[in-house]
């Protein structure tokens, strides 16, 4: 008996998750760097565009560089170098509070909100090319999956 292939479930080969995820990482970072060229963002690095866009959503919350630690995941000597040049470039100002002069509070520059701004509206312009042609049920379990797939690495 033949075997109709028209009906066969698609089975991704072995380690094609992983190569897809990977390929998606890859290409979403050189579209941002494209993208943030074409608007003018070239000095943005992709980590900064996300710090900023954090801290220009979170204006009117106390942000330390904790904060930046553990919402994004990241060790604190990489959070120290990023903030350092972020400083350095003009997009934020760090301020000691008061009773604790090691703990500083992290603002946005007019630099800094300005760039937030754009680097927003340059990444709503990237999502909307990126599900172009993708129904709100398929995102919706694309998204669904992902969620899974993160806290599967995560435990």
């Amino acid at each position: 008996m033949d075997e109709d292939n028209s009906c066969r479930v698609n089975v991704p080969e072995p380690n094609e998750i992983v190569k897809l995820i990977r390929e998606l990482n890859s290409a979403f970072k050189k579209n941002f760097i494209t993208c943030g060229t074409a608007a003018g963002l070239d000095e943005v690095t992709l980590m900064h565009g996300w710090i900023m866009g954090y801290l220009y959503h979170n204006q009117d919350k106390a942000v330390y560089q904790k904060t930046i630690e553990s919402d994004f995941g990241i060790k604190r000597s990489t959070v120290t170098t990023i903030l350092q040049l972020m400083e350095k470039k003009g997009y934020i100002r760090r301020e000691a509070v008061e009773g604790d002069a090691r703990l500083k509070r992290i603002f946005l520059t007019e630099q800094g909100r300005e760039t937030a701004a754009r680097t927003k509206m340059m990444i709503e312009r990237m999502e909307k090319n990126v599900v172009e042609g993708i129904g709100e049920d398929e995102r919706e379990v694309f998204c669904r999956v992902a969620r899974k797939i993160l806290s599967n690495i995560n435990q």
